[in-house]
């Protein structure tokens, strides 16, 4: 009876992963775009190190270094904000589809629906990125030798998770104001994009924005990537930032689960569930 109980729970889960995958399969031209643009624009900020030289007039300049310190930072970020979107806009994307009611009605516990979009943006968000990372490295002539690639992909999944809570914290506000909550998760978002060190060390960034950098789970994730990925440069062992990013994972998980279970309560009892911007 219990396995037949966890399995039931494993099925409600998966049939979100599928019909997630169903929805990327209907609209496989709006993929398309999305990958197009952002092969362009990983591009755009990648030959900024090809042209470093020739930008700065200096001959001595590791531009292979630089190449890689900017695309280390392109495809993590890529990575992390694919599944804060995917996260964040699950109640958006539910009231574009017109099943807002029915999934929320439904007999699915909630955290079975939550593992479901955990999955499936996990997994959305990793395939998106290799194919990102392989089509742009196929123009420049990359030295990953030396790279501990297993410490990089733990850092990055480890990662993900302090990334899938805060999305689902985000998610409340689509669901608590309809008509601009959608955008205000861009707002968060565009935070993490300037605090986090993406394109550059947090070290150049004014004082009190270094100290908002330490909140910032894609800090300790680009940091521990790029000490896995360019060893010469490490200060520290890749594996240090796994602590941080586990406790903030911990942290954020529970958090997220908790913030929208009340937020979904309060609006089914003030009739927002429904209702559209």
């Amino acid at each position: 009876m219990i396995l037949r109980g966890i399995q039931g729970e494993m099925r409600q889960s998966y049939a979100f992963v599928a019909r997630n995958f169903n929805l990327v399969k209907r609209y496989w031209g709006w993929e398309v775009v999305w990958m197009a643009y952002s092969i362009a624009d990983s591009l755009a900020v990648t030959f900024i190190g090809a042209g470093v030289g020739e930008i700065t007039g200096q001959t001595q300049i590791d531009t292979n270094f630089m190449i890689t310190y900017l695309l280390i930072g392109t495809l993590v970020w890529r990575f992390l904000s694919s599944i804060f979107h995917n996260i964040s806009e699950m109640i958006a994307w539910e009231r574009w589809e017109g099943t807002i009611e029915y999934t929320f009605m439904a007999p699915v516990r909630r955290f079975n629906q939550m593992i479901g979009q955990t999955f499936f943006a996990i997994l959305y968000s990793l395939i998106f990125t290799v194919i990102l990372g392989v089509t742009v490295a196929t123009f420049f002539d990359l030295d990953l030798s030396d790279a501990d690639l297993l410490s990089a992909l733990i850092l990055l999944l480890v990662g993900s998770l302090s990334f899938v809570g805060i999305g689902m914290v985000a998610s409340i506000l689509p669901l608590l104001y309809p008509e601009r909550g959608a955008q205000m998760t861009n707002i968060v978002q565009a935070f993490f994009l300037l605090v986090s060190g993406i394109y550059y060390p947090v070290t150049v960034l004014p004082e009190w924005l270094q100290v908002l950098s330490k909140i910032s789970p894609a800090t300790y994730v680009l940091e521990g990537m790029r000490a896995a990925l360019l060893p010469e440069t490490a200060k520290s062992d890749p594996l240090t930032y796994v602590v941080p990013l586990l406790i903030m994972g911990l942290v954020m998980l529970p958090l997220g689960i908790h913030l929208f279970q009340r937020a979904e309560r309060y609006t089914k009892r003030t009739g927002k569930l429904k209702r559209n911007g």
